[in-house]
């Protein structure tokens, strides 16, 4: 099976991530994309939505096990590539001229959290599963572009402690923050978010306009104010 695969219901193109614990590598990343690719060129969806086909983890961020030994070895090249991919998925996102949602069916952690947030809609699973930053306590500090996609999502006092004590948060809690719409139980969690989806028939043109103009902050730290970091090769992991 692909990593990353897709199924059009009507309008609404559903993405599953296949990957395990759908952990960010290249190959994670370039499968994500490619599909993303393929929506938009060869079907008219309007609606994107994205889950994962693991029990109990949406996703649970950068594959450590496969970036730490390649910072180990030196080999900044090839970390550099992968923050620009990494950072190529969240600009793809929150430029696409679909709406996207999340149904976020279990753990989102670090990446897999700071993944969620470039969406415009998340729903979540109250059952199983928390939403949290850990990166303080992993001594990896975010990228500009990471903090710009977290305050598209996240209020900004929730952010804070979010980020400053990498609490852990339950769905419960998420709805009541406003970070995600709606907490639901797994058997409720597809139903609920395609009921929404199905209900956004929106025409791409527009919405690509206003994801333009919307996130152009979130583009703007992307495309400028992380490069520095990277370039650096300063990555503070591991």
């Amino acid at each position: 099976m692909s990593l990353v695969t897709y199924r059009l219901e009507d309008h609404v193109a559903v993405v599953t991530l296949n990957s395990g614990e759908n952990r960010f590598n290249p190959d994670f990343l370039s499968s994500f994309l490619g599909t993303l690719d393929e929506i938009e060129r060869q079907t008219e969806a309007s609606t994107l939505v994205v889950t994962s086909s693991h029990e109990k983890i949406f996703s649970n961020g950068i594959d450590l096990e496969w970036l730490v030994p390649v910072i180990h070895q030196n080999d900044i090249p090839r970390a550099k590539a992968f923050f620009y991919q990494l950072n190529s998925l969240f600009k793809r996102l929150v430029t696409y001229p679909l709406l996207t949602i999340a149904a976020i069916n279990g753990h989102a952690f670090a990446g897999g959290a700071i993944l969620c947030c470039a969406f415009e809609f998340r729903f979540m699973r109250s059952d199983r599963g928390f939403f949290c930053f850990p990166e303080v306590d992993l001594g990896i500090p975010f990228l500009p572009g990471m903090n710009a996609l977290l305050k598209k999502a996240i209020p900004m006092y929730k952010m804070e402690e979010m980020e400053y004590t990498g609490v852990r948060l339950t769905a419960a809690e998420c709805e009541r923050h406003h970070i995600v719409m709606k907490a639901c139980t797994f058997e409720e969690l597809m139903p609920t978010t395609m009921a929404f989806a199905t209900g956004l028939r929106k025409k791409r043109p527009i919405i690509a306009e206003m994801k333009k103009r919307l996130n152009a902050p979130i583009v703007h730290a992307i495309d400028v104010e992380d490069v520095p970091y990277i370039e650096s090769g300063k990555f503070n992991i591991g």
